[in-house]
């Protein structure tokens, strides 16, 4: 338990941290899209899926708490870095344009944080409901909760779509640096990987971004309906 405490409380040790949350929560944020994409096969595709996650009740609420587990570390290591970093360096710099640094590096806190405000909204939106209840209302041709619709519906505002399609920029870029940066932290980048890592992590952001944001421009185009 020591050991433990000690590694926690040391950079390296909170790098570590940041490095296997952020890849677990990747790992979500893959299977979370290929369920989602399935709206593209029709309602009666997405609806089954859902009703199936529905009765499997452990899976889900175990599932949702580990995510809150990982997503609280993540967030604890990120602040606890930040601060560090800006003990170690009190003293503004006279000039403080970054050159080596990209933007998406030196907002990782921010754009983090207006996600997890994002993730927030999008469960009471279309999770708890809170946002429209008579969402949760709909039923399909099977007596299913009606999930293609609520997408529909929820989409069809162009605010919400707006939001959510921003939200789905920030986390790319968020990902794209966040991803790369894990194998340095877990010492998996060498010089040779550098740069197929650093395009990997980009093209993987970008896959996200656009899959994501798929389904709220083909509701607002009519594609979906």
């Amino acid at each position: 338990m020591n050991t433990l405490n000690r590694l926690l409380g040391s950079s390296l040790g909170k790098k570590y941290v940041m490095a296997v949350t952020g890849l677990a929560l990747f790992g979500f944020l893959i299977i979370h899209l290929v369920g989602n994409l399935q709206i593209y096969l029709g309602w009666e595709a997405l609806n089954n899926y859902a009703a199936f996650l529905k009765s499997k009740p452990m899976l889900v609420w175990g599932g949702r708490a580990g995510l809150l587990l990982i997503v609280s570390f993540h967030i604890w290591a990120a602040v606890r870095l930040t601060q560090a970093n800006r003990a170690a360096r009190p003293v503004a710099y006279a000039a403080s344009t970054p050159i080596a640094a990209s933007y998406a590096s030196r907002t990782m806190v921010m754009s983090g944080l207006i996600i997890a405000s994002f993730i927030i909204y999008h469960l009471l939106h279309f999770t708890v409901g809170a946002v429209d209840p008579e969402l949760l209302k709909l039923r399909d041709a099977h007596g299913h909760h009606d999930v293609y619709r609520m997408v529909v519906v929820g989409f069809s505002k162009p605010v919400v779509s707006l939001f959510y399609i921003v939200a789905m920029g920030l986390l790319g870029m968020h990902l794209s640096h966040g991803l790369s940066a894990l194998f340095q932290s877990l010492g998996l980048r060498t010089k040779a990987w550098g740069c197929v890592i650093d395009v990997g992590a980009k093209v993987a952001a970008a896959a996200l971004f656009l899959g994501n944001c798929s389904i709220p421009l083909a509701v607002l185009a009519g594609v979906l309906k």
